[in-house]
């Protein structure tokens, strides 16, 4: 059937095929909003949640500031998270200046990417340096300033909750403790070296979490920073 038109038109809209009403038994249509997930597309906001971190390496003339930039997506719902975004080193010491900016930009490139970036503390700890590592204090081994940078990030995430911490129950700290303080008791041995050790001086390095803190105690060989032991 045809309809003419005889006033202007001034606005429209589309009837939809189906117009009947639904029932008290139908349940209502909504619309799930898709959370949102860290992309490259994601601008810049006016405020970030920072962290700084501050690690003095024997192989730096002056210690180095981490600052690692995060974003909260998603804020004030189910799916609220909190992301990396961005990383900045900062030190007087220039000698390093060029790989570290060159660094920082690719790691911040990276996080700002999305998706799994818990694949950079792998990356950067396994980073070797030719000349040697060096133990930081607390008698943990580090093979590179690149690798203390990459355990830096790896504590970060972990207080973000992008990765599972290992931190020790209070029932192996406890055990830990008495066995330490057995091994000191029976050694008569100062617990601190000259390289500013917090274990017994005598100390093997541990192959699990690279601190020189493994004592033997009636031929159990026991890391006392992560309690890895070879009698299970």
């Amino acid at each position: 059937m045809t309809v003419k038109i005889s006033n202007k038109i001034v606005g429209y809209r589309v009837k939809k095929a189906d117009t009947e009403t639904p029932n008290e038994h139908q349940a209502p249509v909504t619309a799930e909003t898709k959370p949102v997930e860290m992309n490259e597309y994601i601008e810049r906001p006016d405020f970030l949640l920072g962290t700084t971190y501050k690690i003095k390496p024997p192989v730096a003339e002056h210690a180095m500031y981490i600052t690692i930039n995060d974003i909260l997506l998603n804020e004030g719902t189910d799916h609220e998270s909190r992301q990396p975004y961005e990383v900045f080193i900062n030190s007087k010491s220039m000698e390093h200046f060029q790989w570290v900016i060159a660094l920082t930009r690719v790691i911040s490139a990276v996080f700002r990417k999305g998706g799994d970036v818990t694949f950079l503390v792998e990356e950067l700890r396994s980073v070797y340096d030719p000349n040697g590592g060096y133990f930081k204090k607390g008698g943990v081994f580090m093979p590179s300033l690149v690798a203390e940078i990459g355990a830096v990030i790896e504590k970060h995430l972990k207080a973000i909750g992008l990765l599972e911490s290992d931190e020790l129950s209070e029932t192996t700290k406890r055990i830990l403790a008495e066995k330490r303080a057995e091994f000191e008791a029976s050694q008569n041995k100062a617990t601190n070296d000259d390289s500013g050790s917090d274990y017994p001086a005598n100390a093997t390095m541990c192959g699990k979490c690279s601190t020189k803190a493994v004592i033997v105690m009636d031929g159990c060989a026991t890391c006392l920073s992560c309690g890895d032991s070879k009698c299970g």
